[in-house]
């Protein structure tokens, strides 16, 4: 039986293409949990609200002129051109307290002590302890308003944890990029271990290293654009996944923003697959006659 020829340009993939789809799926899934994070803090911080507790014995001309006062400010939230200001009355206040203490304190003081209230959801920019200072002060200029509150120090402590996260996440993708790079380069040596006597030969009958090289270039190029495909097939399954079991996930999706991703895992396969080979190439080029065997 005739023995099979090899091809230059030609080794075993298999493991090649399960290490960098795998490889892939991991910096691509770091990427989703970024873009879903980054959208939930946001959907935490527009969802802060200060409350504004109200004079007692304001009508409701004064009630409502107080809300377009307050809506016109430019720290107060705006969805649709709409403020984002719910009014609060003393009665609801006390129904929300009771139902959250277990007590009513109308039974022992035989009158409801709490005033009505504005709650103002933010701009996410205002999203500092500074800032919000700022804002309260300016609230409590305002002619109706009686005292502004919100919970301080609790910003700031969201704050850093949300950039302790990013920190640690970004992290992870670099060394997890190191990582693949590292061994995507030894995989392909060692793929390309049983190519070296072919190549040696080339070289003896004159073939250049542009000519020796383009197949294996051509063959990585494929390879990674393979596993970049496997890749952003496995995200979308896995998105898909968490969106049937978290239906809330679905409203804070950017599709704009997944399509640049997945568009930058193909890239990125097909980047590291050209590197790879091509420097596990030009090390088998430059080898000696010795180090060959």
């Amino acid at each position: 039986m005739a023995r099979k020829k090899k091809k230059v340009g030609t080794y075993p993939s298999g493991m090649i293409l399960f290490s960098l789809s795998l490889a892939l799926f991991l910096i691509g899934f770091c990427g989703l949990l970024a873009i879903q994070s980054k959208r939930l803090v946001r959907f935490i911080r527009e969802n802060y609200e200060m409350r504004a507790f109200l004079d007692k014995d304001l009508d409701a001309k004064k009630k409502q002129a107080l809300y377009k006062t307050i809506g016109e400010k430019p720290y107060t939230l705006k969805t649709g051109g709409q403020p984002q200001i719910s009014l609060v009355t003393k009665e609801v206040a006390a129904k929300e307290f009771i139902a959250e203490t277990k007590e009513d304190f109308s039974k022992f003081l035989g009158e409801n002590p709490l005033r009505d209230s504005y709650r103002i959801k933010l701009n996410e920019d205002y999203f500092e302890e500074a800032k919000l200072q700022g804002v309260k002060e300016d609230l409590e200029q305002i002619d109706g308003v009686f005292e502004v509150v919100y919970q301080e120090n609790l910003v700031d402590s969201i704050n850093r944890n949300i950039t302790k996260i990013y920190l640690v996440m970004a992290a992870f993708a670099v060394v997890l990029l190191v990582i693949i790079v590292v061994l995507m380069n030894n995989t392909i040596r060692l793929a390309l271990h049983s190519q070296r006597l072919l190549i040696r030969s080339m070289q003896l009958v004159g073939a250049t290293n542009g000519f020796i090289t383009r197949p294996f270039l051509g063959r990585g190029v494929l390879q990674g654009l393979i596993a970049g495909i496997v890749a952003v097939a496995l995200l979308l399954v896995a998105l898909q996944i968490a969106v049937h079991n978290l239906p809330e996930l679905g409203a804070y999706q950017e599709p704009e923003k997944i399509a640049m991703l997945l568009a930058g895992i193909l890239g990125l396969g097909v980047l590291i697959g050209f590197i790879s080979t091509f420097q596990a190439v030009h090390r088998y080029l430059g080898l000696t006659v010795d180090e060959l065997y």
